[in-house]
């Protein structure tokens, strides 16, 4: 295990080659849940300079990464690598939500590669202060074979109109009952 300066050029790239990152985040109460989500689809996730990161967030069914992040900012981000070098990367850090209506969104928004953005509810920034790289030697090597495009053709689909005001009121507080997403 490696306790790295922040993210280099050669990390970005090494991360950004990853399909799947996962993203750990729980509340402050010893008996609320823990949650941990898979992200992935190319575009959208970013590193914004050597101490932040951030990816898109979408509509779905729950928010506890938001709910959790409005309570205590704390989250880590797991890339491990199922194809070339075995190697498992934690980004460990404070995280914040910007919402579509805040200002820094737009311009924030440019620095995703992903074009469609319907059903993106926030960009989730992460100021790091850990980053680590440990062995992946237990990771298996899978192949990738592709994005999964359902979630792009769900949002067109439904178009915009069912996300204005932050959605049907289902992403309003976190299964323990913690705030997420205001209805605005």
């Amino acid at each position: 295990m490696r306790v790295l300066d922040g993210i280099d050029a050669k990390l970005a790239r090494r991360i950004a080659k990853q399909p799947v990152f996962f993203v750990a985040t729980a509340p402050l109460t010893g008996d609320g849940h823990v949650n941990v989500s898979p992200k992935g689809m190319a575009g959208t996730f970013a590193v914004l300079d050597q101490y932040r990161i951030g990816y898109l967030d979408y509509f779905g069914s729950g928010a506890e990464t938001i709910a959790h992040l409005r309570e205590n900012a704390r989250i880590t981000l797991m890339f491990a690598a199922f194809q070339g070098r075995p190697n498992i990367v934690r980004l460990y850090g404070r995280g914040r939500v910007v919402l579509p209506e805040d200002a820094e969104f737009d311009e924030l928004r440019t620095s995703f590669g992903k074009e469609q953005s319907t059903g993106q509810r926030a960009i989730v920034v992460v100021e790091l202060d850990r980053v680590q790289d440990s062995c992946g030697y237990a990771v298996p090597l899978m192949d990738f074979v592709a994005d999964r495009t359902v979630l792009d053709l769900y949002m067109e689909k439904k178009g915009p109109e069912p996300f204005e005001n932050n959605g049907d009121g289902r992403n309003a507080k976190s299964i323990d009952g913690l705030p997420a997403l205001p209805k605005t």
